[in-house]
């Protein structure tokens, strides 16, 4: 059973409507949420909601057949797939084809799709905005309509029969405006769940919304409608690497922007992880590698800077040669400073935090020098979404860049990843089903030291 969750455009209460139905439909099934689009911070609150992780599912990272081979690995064990859309149905990487959008993995796994609307100030238009959304094209399935931000009952009752007797698309329920369950948002969407003591209760509060305005039992039967997945599969990523190694993954309330595969491709090629937070560990573990992920760094860079520590350790693991990966947040822990607060000085760089944001948009990279990730010559499709800068005196560049930015904006200079020795640190966030040579490469550089 699955089902697509999309919204009509921004601001309609995407996130808050489809985790609570993940909670409310986990009280009697073992849910599987799934979140379309480079995004870390929803998919933080369908994993409290579900107990299980949330995946992204992408078509600008994956093939038809990565979508297909990653959802149906996911499903494995589990009844009900949620897989929550980004910004609008049809929104992707341009205004023509579906690369990107929430539409092109609705088709690739043959989802029904429900769609949620804002429907402040509007009644027989919401009629016309669905029809909009079931006209465009015909291989999406507008299996059922959610009302957000209704007003009350009468105006609920006027829309639902406007949508249903103009389009013929069934409403399932309706939520009253209520600004009191928003959650406080931080940059660039909700504040991440692994940070809020109260985000269960929230959760929970959303739940019981659902519980109360959503028609759950229809819902469940449009999921059952949803056919067998017959398409053809591809492994995102591949199995180089046969020695045993150990990769320390920085994981806190400060980095735990990850997605769940590129740790999974690591485990395939034969690495143990060993978990550390930057901000409370004193030591780092005994490994081979380091891998640093996105997250907010520049909010804790007080606390990271204290712990020297563990920042000597840092630096003498980068002195000695062994591998270290870091993307976004990764990089600005390991430049000489965030603001005025001392980091791990392997790249003699200042990073700031800004009033707005230096990038967010899908990225492209060639490799113009072979790294610890990937090789002279091979393009590969991410992301970046940051309000920080490296202040980088373009005269004076004490270090070889690794990537060339086809699309995006880099670090600097339409150029990103810091390469000095067998370190790596880059503004653009890796999938692996977008370099399947990702965890191979890094998992053999750890090996060969």
């Amino acid at each position: 059973m699955r089902i697509v969750l999309s919204g009509t455009g921004s601001a309609v209460g995407k996130t808050t409507i489809s985790t609570g139905i993940m909670k409310a439909l986990s009280k009697k099934f073992k849910v599987q949420p799934f979140k379309v689009g480079p995004d870390y911070i929803d998919p933080s609150y369908h994993t409290l909601a579900t107990g299980t992780c949330s995946r992204n599912l992408d078509s600008f990272f994956m093939k038809e057949e990565q979508i297909r081979d990653s959802y149906l690995k996911a499903m494995e064990d589990k009844d009900v797939a949620i897989i929550e859309g980004v910004r609008g149905l049809y929104e992707g990487i341009d205004s023509i084809n579906d690369i990107g959008s929430t539409a092109s993995v609705a088709k690739a796994l043959n989802a029904p799709v429900v769609l949620i609307v804002n429907s402040r100030s509007l009644v027989k238009s919401a009629a016309a905005l669905v029809l909009g959304f079931k006209s465009l094209d015909p291989d999406i399935n507008i299996a059922g309509v959610i009302l957000n931000k209704v007003k009350n009952k009468d105006h609920y009752l006027k829309t639902k029969k406007s949508i249903e007797q103009l389009v013929n698309v069934e409403v399932l329920g309706g939520i009253k405006r209520d600004d009191s369950i928003a959650i406080e948002e931080r940059h660039l969407g909700l504040v991440p769940a692994i940070e809020k003591e109260n985000s269960l209760k929230y959760i929970d509060i959303w739940a019981k919304l659902i519980e109360e305005s959503i028609d759950l039992d229809r819902l469940i039967e449009i999921m059952k409608t949803a056919p067998k997945i017959t398409g053809k599969r591809q492994d995102i990523w591949s199995v180089k690497n046969k020695t045993k190694v150990k990769i320390a993954v920085a994981y806190d309330e400060v980095f735990n922007f990850y997605y769940k595969e590129n740790l999974e491709g690591l485990k395939a090629n034969n690495a143990k992880i060993k978990y550390f937070s930057p901000l409370k560990d004193n030591e780092l573990p005994d490994v081979d590698g380091i891998y640093i992920g996105g997250g907010y760094p520049e909010l804790f860079a007080k606390e990271l800077s204290n712990n020297t520590n563990l920042l000597k350790q840092i630096k003498d693991f980068h002195l000695d040669n062994r591998p270290i990966y870091a993307e976004c947040g990764g990089l600005l822990y390991l430049m000489n400073a965030i603001s005025n607060y001392k980091m791990a000085d392997i790249y003699p760089y200042k990073s700031l935090l800004t009033d707005k944001v230096q990038a967010l948009k899908y990225t492209i990279a060639e490799v113009q020098e072979d790294n610890i990730i990937s090789k002279k010559g091979e393009k590969f499709n991410g992301h970046e979404f940051h309000y920080t800068k490296v202040l980088v005196d373009e005269d004076d560049i004490k270090n070889k860049m690794a990537f060339n930015i086809l699309r995006g904006k880099g670090s600097y200079n339409n150029q990103d990843g810091f390469i000095d020795k067998n370190t790596l640190a880059s503004y653009v966030h890796t999938h692996i089903a977008a370099l399947p040579d990702f965890a191979s490469n890094l998992t053999i550089s750890a090996k060969e030291l």
